[in-house]
């Protein structure tokens, strides 16, 4: 394990006013992007947009990285360039999804486990070939009614998620640790907040028993929220506040970033949220954005599958990375949604 190379990637993806786009949706979770519309998904197409994303003009001042996926990761643009030439070229890191999903758990009606250990190892080996400097594991934490999740379910997920992080430095390979609680539902703040607590305690024990140092990986969590459902929605500065006294009492100060997952908010409360973080700063950690749909869904919009409409879309994301690019510095007001 090379250790200052993890530090120095890691330390470069949560660079100032600078985060992660997560590009890496399966191709049965993309298909529901499309949809949205009304376009199909084919490999072509998925290129298309990826090209589109990866293209845009001054994104390298907001966007450090962008986790791909392994049909992204091989991909190259239209004028054959490889999407990881392209990006790195542009000094905008590489990192790639390695798990393989959640499944259901045995025995547990509610609980789901992460899979794809079973030759993680050689995946990795075979990805840092390719050019990937950091990973990505997912692990989903549904909180329930009936007594969910289980304790057990927060334990497997929790090894699940040391195993991979371990393996990726081993590799000298960044892992982003992402042990996600679902907003689905309509539990209280109060109870993501307990949940979360629980699986970052869990997390970061299996963590040190299996040797990953700390300094070498990024936590990407889910921000501290009420349930969609949840009649009583809480406002920014409560989630905010929240979020941050749950990173304090469980994330280590040796770990140099978090980079917020959104999680399903819309783009403007992940933006919001991610703002009033920083600006309760200083913290022992860059607080930072790791987003899919809260900087995808308006470039979709912008889009609709038309090359006619590639510059109104680029110019829609970069947008939106400068806005989080402020969020990162708490510049970022409401009020900038409007002058778009």
């Amino acid at each position: 394990m090379n250790i200052d190379e993890l530090k120095s990637v890691a330390g470069a993806i949560v660079a100032k006013r600078k985060g992660l786009l997560a590009a890496d949706e399966s191709n049965p979770t993309i298909r529901k992007r499309f949809d949205s519309i009304q376009l199909e998904s084919t490999e072509e197409n998925r290129r298309r947009y990826r090209e589109l994303l990866f293209t845009a003009d001054g994104i390298e001042r907001y966007i450090s990285g962008v986790i791909l996926f392994d049909e992204t990761l091989r991909q190259s643009a239209g004028d054959g360039a490889p999407f990881v030439k392209l990006l790195s070229d542009r000094g905008i890191i590489p990192g790639i999804k390695v798990d393989k999903g959640a499944k259901a758990l045995a025995l547990y009606p509610v609980d789901k486990v992460t899979e794809g250990l079973d030759g993680l190892r050689e995946r990795l080996a075979e990805y840092k070939q390719l050019g990937a400097k950091f990973a990505k594991w997912r692990a989903v934490i549904q909180i329930d009614r009936h007594d969910a999740p289980s304790a057990y379910a927060m334990r497997a997920n929790a090894h699940a998620l040391a195993r991979y992080a371990a393996l990726c430095q081993e590799a000298d390979i960044v892992p982003i640790v992402e042990p996600e609680v679902l907003m689905d539902g309509d539990h209280t703040i109060d109870r993501c907040e307990a949940v979360t607590s629980q699986m970052l305690e869990n997390l970061f024990a299996e963590l040190d028993a299996h040797r990953v140092a700390f300094e070498g990986m990024l936590l990407k969590p889910n921000m501290v929220v009420a349930g969609k459902k949840c009649a009583d929605q809480p406002g920014v500065q409560h989630v905010a506040k929240a979020s941050i006294r749950c990173l304090r009492r469980h994330v280590p100060a040796a770990v140099p970033g978090v980079v917020f997952l959104s999680g399903g908010q819309s783009p403007e409360d992940a933006t919001d949220h991610l703002n009033t973080m920083n600006a309760m700063g200083p913290h022992p950690w860059e607080i930072s954005f790791s987003y899919a749909r809260a900087l995808q869904t308006p470039v979709l919009a912008a889009w609709e599958g038309r090359e006619s409409n590639v510059a109104a879309a680029q110019n829609t994301f970069f947008n939106r990375c400068r806005l989080n690019g402020l969020a990162r510095e708490g510049k970022y007001s409401r009020e900038m949604e409007t002058a778009l």
